[in-house]
């Protein structure tokens, strides 16, 4: 957490992030078990279906990580093992790349789908859907190697009095690493997420251009503005603009408290205040996607009656 000893825990502060993390574990929950049961009932699927129901999944294993670590950061006051610190940090890093990996690929993915038959996209779409999974594996196993120094680096603290260590939750702490290693590593991980970020701007750039030249062209034929409704296409791009644009403020904002953390080290207030903006995105993202999805309530309705008459 901060150099020099462990933080005080706020009471208010912790109610906020559990509440959070409770919020976010149930509507991603729900969001998962609508695609389950869309694909179990025969739905014909939208190609953006996988990678929402993988966000869905990765947020809610994310969730679900970060408030077993949680407990160690405001509850718990039992020592965790080497290995516990390695396995719970690690695997909560690597669903974190996973969140940005699956949404800059969707973001790409709804521009690919958007475009016009005369875009030099057009080819990629009906390959698009079917390749999303190997170039997210292609991006994870990137991410696994740029962080597997956290393998080694984290360890169960063992001494309070150690100045040398950054505490990441009361048991767990990260040895400090020599300065050619903390830039190698540093410049990786800036390299993967300005990439993956510039990959959203881009398509999210993209995709406001479509929409525009198309409210244009149904101006001029319509002589009238768009219908109230607008399709599903459009509304989906209007979610995923959304997201996009949700998710590049929340990096922009966890990066400002990064870095006044580290000019305020011996503030906890920042940290607790950084975790909760950590997962903000994970818990409004499934709420986003319900939002444009008319008929999830009347099919999980029909699945409850079912199972009930049953």
């Amino acid at each position: 957490m901060h150099k020099n000893g462990r933080p005080y825990t706020n009471s208010h502060l912790t109610n906020i992030f559990f509440s959070e993390a409770g919020i976010g574990i149930l509507a991603n929950s729900i969001l998962l078990l609508f695609h389950i049961l869309k694909f179990i009932c025969g739905h014909r699927p939208k190609p953006t279906d996988l990678p929402i129901g993988l966000l869905a999944l990765i947020h809610l294993l994310m969730l679900l990580t970060s408030t077993v670590t949680a407990t160690d950061i405001f509850i718990s006051r039992r020592g965790w093992d080497d290995i516990t610190c390695k396995f719970l940090i690690y695997l909560y890093r690597i669903f974190r790349g996973l969140s940005l990996c699956t949404t800059s690929l969707l973001s790409a993915l709804q521009a690919i789908i958007l475009s016009p038959r005369s875009s030099c996209l057009a080819k990629f779409k009906h390959k698009s859907p079917y390749h999303i999974l190997h170039a997210l594996l292609l991006l994870n196993v990137f991410y696994m190697l740029i962080s597997s120094h956290l393998l080694v680096s984290i360890v169960a603290t063992p001494n309070l009095t150690v100045y040398n260590f950054m505490y990441v939750t009361q048991s767990c702490s990260i040895l400090p690493m020599s300065f050619l290693m903390q830039s190698t590593f540093t410049t990786l991980l800036a390299l993967r997420e300005h990439f993956l970020i510039s990959l959203m701007v881009l398509s999210s750039g993209y995709m406001l251009i479509l929409l525009c030249r198309h409210k244009k062209q149904s101006q001029h034929l319509h002589s009238t503005s768009l219908s109230p409704k607008a399709p599903p296409e459009q509304r989906a791009t209007r979610s995923i603009l959304l997201l996009v644009g949700f998710f590049v403020l929340m990096s922009i904002l966890d990066s400002i408290i990064s870095c006044l953390r580290t000019m305020f080290l011996n503030d906890p207030t920042s940290y607790y205040i950084q975790l909760f903006v950590v997962h903000i995105y994970a818990t409004v993202s499934p709420f986003v996607f319900m939002s444009t999805e008319n008929h999830i309530g009347n099919l999980l309705r029909s699945t409850c009656e079912r199972v009930v008459n049953v």
